[in-house]
């Protein structure tokens, strides 16, 4: 036992003594250990990141009252409990997994910071991003052996204007929108309720443009969700406002015409058909203002149904790169190979310790 107790002490003056001893061994290793993390470092495209923060307008904002306020100071967020909405503010971040929202980010414009190059972000993706040198050789021959695999696709067009088919992606814009996925991030608080959108880009321009688009595409998307129905019922009272002016206007000129013709004419039954022609009018008229009154009121829900977006953070153009950081990563593998050295130097004292 004694035996035993005796090599479970480390003597750290010991150890020291042959550190400084084989500090030659430490200098070789920080020497090839920072040569090395400075070729794999350096060749790293550089990347920027540029964020925006918004404030949505609850679904029913009125229904829980201050009941909200008071719950949002403990982090629970109620407001959504009374709401029929289906797509509160929780559900953000996960508008940007699917096809639909992402494809129509594609199109967006996007400018380099030495305005060079001007395109949309689907080219900017697919053309124009930097890859590490030292990879470039993996990259080509996993292209090359892909492409004997891979049949070439024609590109699927997407209905209502869309460049592409979210239902149907061909492989490469499928790759493309998996890159779009790592480069945006959206996050919501439940606490403040701000929605947070974060973009990251190797140009600084074109990754500040890029927040400011995406939180535009995220409003609008907001808002047609919300306003579709509003909207489906205001275009259909819009079209019996237009077929009802239509029959009034019938109605009035053929009124019109017949009181013109039988101006002198005093017969009963002349005087009964003008009545006639009259009230055919008058209701036709009625009908025409419950439908002009009904499509302003339609108008008033989709204004109503609206919502609004309280922008907290502006987009604006990083000055500074997020990352790689060169001097924190070699650091890092300094401080790495120099444990990693003083292990295998006392692996023996160490194994007999633990």
């Amino acid at each position: 036992m004694e035996k035993t107790n005796e090599k479970s002490v480390i003597d750290i003056k010991e150890m020291m003594k042959t550190v400084l001893a084989r500090k030659k061994r430490f200098f070789m290793v920080w020497g090839v250990v920072f040569v090395l993390s400075c070729i794999w470092i350096f060749p790293q495209p550089r990347y920027y990141n540029c964020s925006v923060a918004i404030a949505p307008e609850s679904a029913d904002a009125s229904a829980s009252g201050g009941l909200a306020s008071l719950a949002s100071s403990f982090g629970v967020n109620i407001g959504n409990l009374s709401s029929s909405d289906a797509i509160f503010p929780e559900l953000y971040p996960d508008l940007f997994e699917s096809n639909d929202f992402l494809v129509d980010l594609l199109d967006i414009k996007v400018t380099t910071k030495d305005n060079d190059l001007t395109t949309d972000y689907y080219d900017y993706l697919k053309n124009h991003q930097k890859e590490n040198v030292l990879l470039m050789p993996f990259v080509w021959m996993r292209d090359a052996i892909g492409g004997l695999f891979q049949k070439e696709e024609k590109p699927i067009k997407g209905t209502n204007g869309k460049r592409f088919n979210p239902f149907h992606l061909t492989y490469e814009v499928d790759g493309i929108l998996k890159k779009v996925t790592k480069k945006i991030d959206c996050n919501f608080s439940k606490t403040t309720g701000v929605v947070t959108i974060s973009v990251q880009d190797q140009d600084p321009v074109v990754c500040a443009l890029l927040a400011d688009s995406v939180k535009e595409h995220l409003q609008k998307f907001i808002t047609a969700y919300r306003t579709k129905k509003a909207r489906v019922d205001y275009e259909h009272y819009k079209q019996l406002t237009i077929d009802a002016k239509e029959q009034y206007e019938k109605a009035r000129q053929a009124y019109g015409r017949y009181s013109d013709s039988n101006m002198e004419v005093v017969l009963e039954s002349v005087r009964a058909k003008q009545e006639d022609l009259e009230n055919e009018m008058q209701l036709k008229y009625n009908v025409y203002t419950a439908m002009n009154t009904r499509l302003e009121a339609a108008l008033a829900k989709v204004q109503e149904k609206t919502p609004a977006f309280t922008t907290l953070k502006c987009a604006s153009v990083p000055v500074k790169p997020a990352g790689p950081k060169r001097v924190i990563f070699i650091v890092a593998m300094l401080i790495l190979s120099t444990i990693v050295t003083f292990c295998h130097m006392f692996r023996k004292e160490l194994m007999e310790w633990f």
